[in-house]
């Protein structure tokens, strides 16, 4: 029975050693040059991301705050609009140590409504269940569910967490009225902090 075995070089089609040296010589070439390509192109999207994000003004303790517009339960909130102090927390609707906040700016909320203005904003792409992404129906569920009183936003692209967000989710700012963040802290925070903030932003100068 007949059977392939190893091709038979075609008459005539036989390779020199030197033309097979070129040959390789430039695959090596194509090969570092497809590298080198690949490189600058990775170097040059870091690059623009890293532009991109210097372009992002960032929130600072004692420093202006970024401005940002959002539409909360109760309305359109833009920061450079308000006319109070302003009390915002970045939100995670999957954030454990959020809803362990809720209570205490719930408190809050019910004690200086109407001196200072209360903005919860949405950080994440994950939603409540950890899984599936985010969503404003996932944002009015979680505020549903944990009792939510003080108006929040969904903020799809997460453009106040970029300006905000420190090292966790809750982040909380206090602005004071001349648009100058006077308080920035990550994590769950007491009642008595927070309210000597507040305080602290109401009291004449």
């Amino acid at each position: 029975m007949a059977a392939c075995g190893a091709p038979n070089p075609v008459p005539g089609m036989t390779l020199s050693r030197r033309a097979l040296e070129m040959l390789a010589t430039a695959a090596v070439a194509v090969a570092v040059a497809a590298a080198l390509y690949l490189y600058a192109v990775v170097i040059a999207g870091r690059m623009q991301r890293d532009a991109e994000q210097a372009a992002v003004p960032k929130a600072a303790l004692d420093q202006p705050a970024p401005d940002f517009t959002v539409l909360t339960t109760a309305g359109a909130f833009t920061l450079r609009s308000a006319t109070t102090p302003v009390f915002l927390e970045i939100f995670a609707t999957w954030c454990t140590h959020c809803r362990e906040e809720v209570p205490t700016i719930d408190r809050l909320y019910a004690a200086y409504r109407g001196r200072v203005a209360f903005v919860g904003v949405s950080g994440s792409s994950t939603g409540m269940d950890g899984f599936a992404a985010s969503s404003a129906s996932d944002v009015l569920a979680w505020r549903a569910r944990y009792h939510v009183s003080y108006p929040i936003a969904y903020d799809a692209g997460e453009a106040v967490a970029a300006q905000y967000l420190q090292n966790g989710f809750p982040t909380i700012a206090v602005i004071d009225r001349n648009k100058i963040v006077r308080y920035l802290a990550a994590g769950e925070v007491d009642y008595a902090t927070l309210d000597a903030a507040l305080r602290g932003v109401l009291a004449p100068h």
